[in-house]
């Protein structure tokens, strides 16, 4: 029988699905982040777990494995549960998974809540690439360099922050990233559900009061460097000379800066005529 990995709702126990409920009473060993939520959670869905229901937490993840790979070798289906959202992402649960690959054990799961997709979903960001980057760091330091790595990154950025170090955080990357745009987005589904979109600086002015609940935070990506065709001639001609074909050579860097292709085509061939460049 499989492990599989449950998503439990964010807030709302509606958002529970049917699935989830099924497994809730048939599975024959339950792993949760917190029994007490567990059995929380199960009593708001009126379903009893016939299950044994173990404790599975960032302190004894490592501890737990082996009884529960032994009950999966058993043949008994495993039912793993954190909090909220998605188990493994940023949650206990990736260990256990990958000790099921390694000993080639079915793993599979029952899709549903995620703090992530929700956020970036309501942000008003692009969603069409992003990051998911966990917890920010805690130390000014570490920190610091994570904001400096993250200011290339065109892709908008997910991260989580507790509400006592939000304030500092977003004034750190209001430092680092400037202007950025950003969305704080807090107690999702919940009746308190907010969401801040701004700037960085406008974020931190309002998070120097004092926020509270489970926070998600969404950050507009770099914006790319603009490059004109004169800058890409030079790059072109030089994979020309290395044998490639020129319009194909053409079509890739155009379509990869942005720019013309047909304007980049023909700047690479004045540049021939004119003896700039080579190839």
């Amino acid at each position: 029988m499989p492990l599989v990995l449950a998503a439990t709702p964010l807030g709302d126990s509606r958002d529970a699905s049917p699935r989830l409920v099924t497994a809730l009473a048939e599975a024959d060993v339950i792993a949760a982040e917190d029994t007490r939520r567990l059995r929380a959670l199960a009593a708001a869905l009126d379903v009893t777990p016939r299950g044994r229901v173990v404790s599975f937490y960032e302190d004894v993840e490592t501890a737990r494995l082996p009884k529960l790979l032994e009950a999966l070798h058993a043949d008994e289906t495993v039912l793993l549960v954190t909090d909220a959202g998605m188990p493994s992402v940023s949650d206990p649960g990736y260990r256990l998974v990958a000790a099921c690959v390694a000993e080639d054990l079915p793993v599979t799961c029952l899709p549903g809540p995620s703090a992530v997709t929700t956020a970036l979903a309501v942000s008003g960001l692009p969603s069409d690439r992003f990051c998911f980057e966990g917890f920010a760091p805690r130390k000014p330091g570490e920190k610091a360099r994570w904001f400096a790595a993250l200011a290339g990154e065109q892709r908008t950025v997910v991260f989580f922050e507790s509400p006592h170090r939000l304030a500092a955080t977003l004034a750190e990357a209001a430092d680092a990233l400037g202007e950025r745009r950003a969305a704080v987005c807090r107690e999702l589904t919940k009746t308190y559900e907010e969401v801040r979109r701004g700037t960085l600086p406008e974020l931190a002015e309002w998070a120097a009061d004092g926020v509270r609940g489970e926070i998600t935070v969404v950050l507009e990506g770099a914006r790319p460097a603009e490059v004109s065709v004169a800058d890409l001639v030079e790059q072109v001609s030089a994979r020309v000379a290395e044998g490639e074909r020129l319009k194909a050579v053409a079509a890739e860097v155009a379509e990869a800066a942005g720019v013309s292709k047909k304007e980049l085509y023909d700047a690479v061939l004045t540049a021939r005529r004119n003896g700039v460049t080579g190839g």
